[in-house]
């Protein structure tokens, strides 16, 4: 059975700069990568459920995320958690504005469903395996780290109850017109999933 909920959303910071370095790993020790998400940091999950999410909320969150900036990251070392390996996003203050922003204008979707006091910044890689497969996956990495990544914009993925699909792409400090925002190929494909 799947984790995530028909409809379910997720407001991230997808991460393609670390992608070489991380995909083999989350592909075999990720389940959020087998669901179809791709690296990333977390700013809010689950945000609200798709059947809330209307022209109006697209347009708070397209002009949210405009009047952030874009930033520099950089992964220099590897984060442990009881049952999770993840990439140390590094300065982390922008993710943490970012989430506060975001759960100031929604406080019915704080992070992580309120099952943390304090929200950590982070790219998980693998998480829910054995000892020596972490130790595997940390000794890969660390000699390819750091890796340096520019966060431009944030993304809104929706649960089908079984893969992730990015239904739309919010730019930071964005070059788009006011109130325009990207919308990706799969669009359609996730709003019908909603329909009975």
């Amino acid at each position: 059975m799947s984790k995530y909920k028909i409809g379910q959303t997720a407001l991230v910071a997808v991460v393609d700069d670390v992608e070489l370095l991380v995909d083999r790993w989350r592909q075999r020790f990720n389940s959020s990568a087998a669901a179809g998400m791709p690296a990333h940091v977390t700013v809010l999950v689950p945000f609200l459920d798709l059947d809330r999410i209307d022209e109006v909320v697209l347009d708070e969150l397209t002009a949210l995320f405009a009047r952030q900036n874009r930033f520099s990251v950089e992964f220099d070392r590897i984060g442990r958690f009881p049952d999770v390996r993840y990439l140390v996003p590094t300065p982390d203050h922008r993710f943490r504005e970012l989430t506060e922003v975001v759960s100031a204008r929604w406080p019915e979707a704080p992070p992580y469903g309120g099952q943390f006091a304090e929200v950590t910044p982070h790219l998980t890689v693998a998480n829910g395996q054995q000892p020596e497969i972490f130790d595997e996956v940390e000794a890969a990495m660390e000699t390819q780290l750091p890796v340096s990544a520019v966060v431009s914009s944030i993304s809104l993925f929706v649960s089908d109850g079984s893969r992730w699909h990015r239904r739309t792409e919010f730019p930071l400090a964005s070059k788009l017109r006011k109130g325009q925002r990207k919308r990706t190929s799969d669009s359609e494909t996730v709003l019908s999933a909603r329909d009975p």
